[in-house]
């Protein structure tokens, strides 16, 4: 193959994949406590024809090389764990984190995994759950007497019991935070996993030595920006057709080679 033809190949492969990281984002536009992934480019190795700094005489020296680029790849997609905007449910159970910090989720293997996403419900024991049923760590029940349920912004959970029984306090939620979140492992159903990148989870108290407090009654919405997004489609989309166009014009030559040579 070309080498021009192998070049063009992998800026549309690229490109694609940057699409594919673009509509993802869209897509979970309404996902709560979704972070936006942003594609990272690198380019490929060197075809090195000339070296730079090579000698031309005894005292003289090449200023700049000969090398010939072999195109480009997507080294990796980086989660952006920038704040979203807080939305004001008013359901009791709805949890926001200002700042930073993880839900911690049991699963059903019994390991831990991480989430921004708030909505949590109760289940048949009294149980406080995810969406998926999973249990929120550390382990809160609510008394089936319980009136009323408070959560503070530091995770300290009260509830009010029916017919005068007073104020009591049933646990705390905890967070976890970590030295490099973006190294956390998506696994879908708004989860992350820990990675030797994201080092070990940090339990930390809501409010506490930086991390981030609690919300009652809010949920944290995606970070995506659609009009940030819709632009960087419209670039993805630019580029793709000029590599496009570039394989054609290689095309065109080969065409002209192969009929007057």
């Amino acid at each position: 193959m070309d080498a021009s033809l192998w070049v063009a190949k992998t800026g549309l492969d690229a490109q694609q994949t940057r699409m594919n990281v673009i509509s993802n984002n869209l897509a979970n536009v309404n996902t709560t406590g979704f972070k936006r992934d942003r594609a990272v480019f690198e380019d490929l190795l060197y075809q090195n024809v000339k070296q730079p700094g090579g000698q031309t005489t005894n005292n003289t020296l090449t200023p700049t090389g000969l090398m010939l680029g072999t195109g480009v790849k997507i080294n990796a997609t980086e989660k952006l764990h920038l704040q979203g905007n807080l939305i004001n449910t008013q359901s009791p159970l709805d949890l926001a984190i200002m700042g930073g910090g993880f839900f911690q989720i049991q699963m059903p293997d019994g390991t831990t995994s991480y989430t921004r996403d708030g909505n949590f419900k109760i289940n048949n024991t009294g149980q406080m759950v995810n969406a998926s049923g999973y249990p929120v760590l550390p382990n809160i029940t609510i008394p089936n007497n319980a009136a009323s349920v408070t959560f503070g912004q530091d995770g300290t959970v009260s509830v009010e019991i029916v017919a005068g029984g007073g104020s009591q306090n049933i646990g705390q939620i905890q967070t976890a935070t970590f030295v490099n979140p973006s190294g956390l492992k998506p696994i879908g159903n708004n989860l992350y996993q820990i990675s030797q990148a994201s080092g070990a989870a940090q339990i930390q108290t809501p409010a506490l030595n930086g991390a981030g407090a609690l919300m009652q009654g809010s949920l944290e919405s995606s970070n995506v920006n659609v009009v940030e997004e819709m632009v960087n489609m419209i670039e993805t989309q630019r580029a793709y057709e000029i590599n496009s166009k570039a394989i054609s014009a290689v095309d065109g030559m080969l065409k002209f080679l192969n009929q007057n040579v």
